[in-house]
């Protein structure tokens, strides 16, 4: 039943950011084969981010996100833009900079979450691997439409975590924002990938 009520408050959340976007410019030429794969990827990355939820809910019983914010905010846990992606034109190449930035900044995160329980490990292993799977894929993308910039970007700050508790909560705050991120980012794929 909290799984249920966690589920709920994150699609509605996710449906918030959504219905706030504005209506996006011009469809572009990215191949349809790359947008199709991002589709995939984020997809895969949803039902990863899915499972850590869930696990985090039912081991450690920390089930309600909005109960979490407060921490969240003392944490120091960011979250992506894609405003580029949202304009009333829509800026393809700031559209995938953005992209690519949100994933590296999550790439981040996660890996601040190492240690937070031998049960957890795996999955988050494997959110971290599909996270930086699709960061590369945007990034060679804009490789080959010319736009990437000239040098990788760096990470910056990270949030501490001094305790179980705050890794675990940290967990529970950081999957949440990448369902929303990716709720976006599959809204404007999507759309790309419309003929």
């Amino acid at each position: 039943m909290k799984l249920m009520a966690l589920q709920l408050l994150l699609w509605h959340s996710a449906l918030w950011t959504v219905q706030e976007a504005t209506p996006l410019g011009p469809a572009s030429s990215l191949p349809q084969s790359f947008l199709l794969k991002c589709l995939e990827q984020v997809r895969k990355i949803q039902a990863d981010g899915a499972d850590l939820q869930e696990r985090l809910c039912t081991t450690h019983k920390l089930c309600h996100p909005e109960e979490l914010v407060l921490l969240g905010h003392s944490l120091g846990i960011p979250q992506a833009s894609l405003s580029s992606c949202s304009s009333q034109t829509l800026q393809l190449t700031g559209c995938l900079r953005q992209l690519h930035g949100g994933l590296f900044l999550f790439q981040g995160l996660l890996q601040a979450l190492a240690g937070i329980s031998p049960e957890l490990a795996p999955t988050l292993d494997i959110l971290q691997l599909d996270v930086t799977d699709f960061a590369t894929n945007i990034w060679l993308q804009m490789e080959d439409l010319g736009v990437a910039p000239a040098v990788q970007p760096t990470q910056g700050p990270m949030p501490t975590f001094t305790s179980a508790f705050q890794r675990r909560a940290g967990g529970v705050l950081v999957a949440s924002k990448l369902q929303s991120f990716l709720e976006l980012a599959y809204r404007v794929l999507r759309y790309l990938a419309e003929p």
